[in-house]
């Protein structure tokens, strides 16, 4: 069964191995398409640290790499990268890589609870044994909160009329499965801005419940910490919110000086500690985009810790 295609492959791991020897955290190992050609590319001496808070995605990758005694995978967020490395006894890693995307099996599996093609409880959450799912979001917060909310992580500019509408829905009726989200949005949305209406908002409600840009940024200052110098540090992302904040992360950690402009001379004593690999983010080929749709997002960044 193909559970996902793993998106610029061969470009992410060109840019992340540089010891075959090394120490390597893929933070979102999925269904391991990714860290299998990274493990290809690596020796007998070599070690991979996975992660996934996925527990399908963790159970099939436990069992895929069972073998292979470079390998160890939990099922946790990297935001854990830290304390995991503490429990491996891993000082520093020699690649640190996290594709952002939600996986093709994911979005696939009506059960997952991701998508808005089938009429399933709406749950959006990544690990189900945390948190609540949207569903209840939906029916708890104030109108002006949805509104923030997909404003803010979906960037939809009706986001006071649908969630007016959400509002006056749940009066009557709970809100508990995706069709009757997609409901809502269909009776005030023309067809033609149908779809991106609803990507819009499930990736709003998917980003707020799973805490996902908050997360990303904790990440990457904790990534950075525990690379060796010229370790690799590779993002995939999907879309502009994270993207930016990986941008923005790793132009400031390039910075000498944070002192404010006035200031005559520096005090800060600032030290950069990366080096940006990607002036431009490397994206899918023509070529990958007909094979799979879904890279036709994906923008690949990469850093050099110094």
């Amino acid at each position: 069964m193909n559970y996902h295609i793993p998106v610029l492959l061969k470009e992410s791991v060109e840019n992340l191995i540089t010891d075959k020897s090394g120490f390597y955290f893929d933070g979102t190992i999925g269904f391991g398409g990714h860290s299998e050609v990274i493990l290809s590319n690596l020796n007998s001496k070599a070690k991979l640290i996975g992660t996934d808070k996925d527990l399908s995605a963790f159970e099939y990758c436990k069992n895929k790499f069972i073998e292979d005694k470079r390998v160890k995978v939990y099922h946790a967020g990297f935001t854990n990268i830290i304390n995991i490395s503490k429990i491996e006894f891993i000082d520093k890693y020699d690649g640190i890589f996290v594709d952002l995307g939600v996986s093709s099996f994911q979005l696939d599996n009506k059960d997952s609870g991701f998508t808005f093609r089938e009429d399933v409880p709406l749950d959006l959450r990544m690990d189900k044994s945390l948190g609540e799912p949207a569903s209840f979001y939906l029916n708890k917060l104030e109108e002006k909160e949805l509104v923030e909310i997909f404003f803010k992580y979906g960037e939809e500019r009706n986001s006071k009329k649908i969630a007016n509408s959400i509002c006056n829905y749940r009066i009557k009726k709970k809100i508990k499965t995706t069709g009757q989200l997609k409901e809502i949005i269909e009776q005030i949305t023309p067809e033609k801005f149908l779809i991106k209406a609803l990507s819009r908002i499930f990736q709003a409600l998917r980003i707020y419940v799973n805490n996902e840009l908050e997360e990303l940024e904790d990440f990457l200052e904790k990534a950075v910490s525990v690379l060796n110098p010229n370790g690799r540090l590779a993002v995939i992302t999907f879309h502009s919110l994270e993207d930016r904040i990986v941008k923005d992360f790793f132009k400031d950690k390039t910075k000498d000086c944070i002192c404010p402009p006035e200031y005559p001379v520096c005090v800060c004593e600032t030290k950069p500690e990366l080096r940006i690999l990607t002036r431009k983010p490397i994206i899918a080929s023509s070529e990958e985009v007909r094979s799979n749709k879904r890279s036709r997002s994906a923008k690949l960044r990469v850093a050099e810790k110094l």
